[in-house]
């Protein structure tokens, strides 16, 4: 938070005497060095929420979020989720995560002088993951009411930026480096800046800016985020519904943020918001009901608001974890009969290709671990297997037609080696093709 010695009451200041405050010409320098590091759109907003001074040479908004905006009620949405977004970053001190009133990720840094909330400055509208099927569900639900064609949403949402959680927080805190140097070292009073030459503030803002980039950058890079491998463990245990070893995992993964956050709320929450995310992802690739992940996500994002001690978070996602897991259980069964249904009809539809079980799981979205798991336990072999079935019953068919020799066979079956072919037709069968084919006038 940017606070200079004097302590005062927050008070709301207009567009015009936050603008007196700043130097435009350094503002815009760093916003415009902000954004080609890191390609993200900034922006300066009053404490209403309402845009003071963008990054020069570039729009504001996104395509997505210039749709949104055109419509009055839209707008007006906007200027509440930066509002709220300001004056949570003042009151935590430090750069605020969050999603917007439209579904985009977003972060405030606050600029706060003499004890006074003046503003923020926003960046961000882009997303944290590659949208899905309930995405787009949800996108429609949380613009609903704004008379807006859903399909323009979400061709414009389709040409938004995913950016990893990595990057978002160390942009968010990258920014909070630039508004501090910004606000306690080149902005002093109006009348002390204006003695200050031009080229000389241009020259030592652009040295420290880059320093202050450089350093947090190495910092972060080191320091951000925990463990992956534990992170695809919790998801893969929500996906199989085991909710020991999900709590089990979960319990590491909150040791290890707490560490990492450095016992700061905001900071633990937004990874908490991320991980929640991410499980309720699982929840649906295990089973659970799409609509009804939709209904509790809409849900536990506002109760995450309201968590204001580090012991209620870490109780509050254990119990939404919980709940994931269960609406796993009561879904999976149909989930997993239909993820069976879509391997056998694109395995027989693609008998003639060298298919990997990479291959087939990315047809169904799933990871291929995830993949093997269910559709052993539902028909009691292997995906590879059924596959080798499925090719073994489309040569016999084969070799039963006169049109078609060996090696024209393994050909159509996606076999290079007729060899091959003949060897695994042979393990399979208990004979090879060519006696096969003669058998079969």
């Amino acid at each position: 938070m940017l606070i200079s010695r004097e302590e005062g009451k927050v008070r709301e200041v207009n567009p015009k005497s936050l603008q007196e405050l700043v130097d435009e010409k350094v503002l815009g320098k760093i916003l415009h060095t902000f954004t080609l590091c890191t390609g993200l759109r900034a922006v300066l907003v009053d404490v209403d929420g309402r845009g003071v001074f963008k990054s020069p040479g570039l729009t504001d908004s996104s395509g997505f979020c210039q749709i949104i905006c055109n419509h009055a009620k839209g707008l007006e949405k906007c200027h509440g989720s930066y509002a709220r977004a300001g004056k949570n970053a003042a009151k935590f001190g430090e750069p605020y995560i969050f999603r917007c009133h439209s579904g985009l990720v977003a972060f405030a840094a606050p600029i706060v002088i003499h004890g006074e909330h003046l503003g923020s400055i926003i960046c961000g509208q882009v997303l944290m993951w590659e949208p899905e099927d309930f995405f787009w569900t949800e996108l429609e639900e949380m613009n609903k009411g704004l008379g807006l064609d859903v399909n323009s949403i979400i061709l414009a949402a389709k040409e938004l930026e995913v950016v990893s959680s990595r990057k978002v927080q160390a942009a968010a805190d990258l920014l909070f480096v630039v508004t501090n140097y910004l606000m306690e070292t080149g902005m002093t009073t109006l009348k002390q800046r204006q003695e200050i030459a031009e080229q000389q503030a241009r020259l030592g803002v652009e040295i420290q800016a880059r320093k202050a980039l450089e350093a947090a950058l190495d910092s972060l890079e080191q320091n951000i985020g925990y463990s992956l491998a534990r992170e695809k463990e919790l998801l893969g245990r929500v996906r199989l519904a085991d909710m020991d070893g999900a709590k089990e995992v979960l319990e590491q993964l909150l040791a290890e943020i707490m560490v990492k956050g450095a016992a700061k709320l905001s900071l633990i929450k937004a990874r908490v918001l991320e991980l929640v995310i991410l499980v309720s992802r699982a929840a649906v690739e295990g089973g659970a009901n799409g609509d009804k992940i939709l209904e509790l996500n809409s849900r536990y994002t506002s109760q995450l608001g309201e968590q204001n001690e580090l012991d209620e978070v870490c109780q509050w996602v254990m119990k939404v974890t919980e709940n994931y897991v269960t609406q796993v259980k009561q879904g999976a069964n149909l989930k997993n009969r239909q993820v069976v249904e879509r391997v056998t009809k694109y395995t027989r539809e693609n008998y003639n290709k060298h298919l990997t079980l990479e291959d087939i799981a990315a047809q169904v979205f799933l990871s291929p671990y995830y993949l093997s798991h269910i559709f052993k336990q539902e028909t009691g072999m292997t995906v590879m297997d059924y596959f080798s079935q499925v090719k073994m019953e489309m040569a016999k068919k084969l070799l039963r037609d006169p049109r078609y020799n060996v090696v024209q066979i393994a050909e159509k079956l996606g076999y290079s080696d007729p060899s091959y072919f003949s060897k695994v037709f042979k393990k399979k069968e208990g004979i090879t093709p060519s006696k096969f084919k003669q058998k079969a006038y």
